[in-house]
């Protein structure tokens, strides 16, 4: 049987914007956040300057999560899916989505996003899977670490990879991929039809 599978990123690709930040000052507050910025300035700077996004990332998750029930972020996560579900969708995608849907072909969501939310929002669009980046935790509480590697850049295609194996899907079948940023440059390059999602088009990449 022939398998078409098409894969998404989300944030301001499905979505209207980001979603990380969003959903870290839901779980905390935006004054924790400026708290991380302000007793480490050197740092931020130099990761901003040096465009590491990982590493960056990294730190506002200790910063977020370290010690919290993994519980309770899994709970916001469900709320916040529905909120974005509701408000912060970008309807020309959506249709995409829909559209490969309804013809029959595998979706997958594949981004740095967090589980937490992303898991969630991924059951309100019926995507076949999520693939994201994950929390560690440790006796119920979150460890303040991501497990494993953040999903962006090569890290993406080498999630599809791996699932496409433990689904037993050949990789050839992954044909069309949607994304925004240079993060998602791998995983565009990975496929036949490849779409860069602008401003206020979708465009076909050469």
């Amino acid at each position: 049987m022939d398998v078409t599978v098409a894969v998404f990123d989300v944030d301001n690709t499905l979505t209207v914007r980001d979603c990380v930040m969003p959903f870290m000052r839901r779980v905390s507050s935006a004054h924790k956040l400026v708290r991380i910025v302000v007793t480490q300035p050197l740092m931020v700077l130099t990761l901003l300057k040096n465009r590491d996004r990982n590493s960056l990332k990294s730190l506002f998750v200790s910063g977020v999560f370290t010690g919290v029930s993994e519980s309770s972020v899994n709970e916001e996560g469900v709320l916040f899916a529905a909120r974005v579900a509701n408000g912060w969708m970008r309807q020309d995608v959506v249709e995409r989505l829909r559209w490969h849907q309804s013809q029959g072909h595998v979706t997958v969501l594949v981004s740095a996003s967090l589980a937490p939310y992303l898991q969630p929002l991924g059951d309100l669009l019926e995507v076949d899977a999520v693939l994201c980046t994950e929390l560690e935790s440790s006796a119920g509480l979150l460890t303040g670490k991501i497990s494993g590697v953040n999903c962006r850049g090569a890290e993406k295609v080498r999630r599809i990879q791996s699932w496409c194996d433990s689904a037993r899907i050949p990789l050839s079948s992954v044909r069309y991929a949607y994304g925004d940023s240079s993060g998602d440059n791998e995983m565009l390059e990975l496929v036949e039809n490849p779409y860069q999602v602008k401003k206020t088009e979708l465009e076909m990449v050469p």
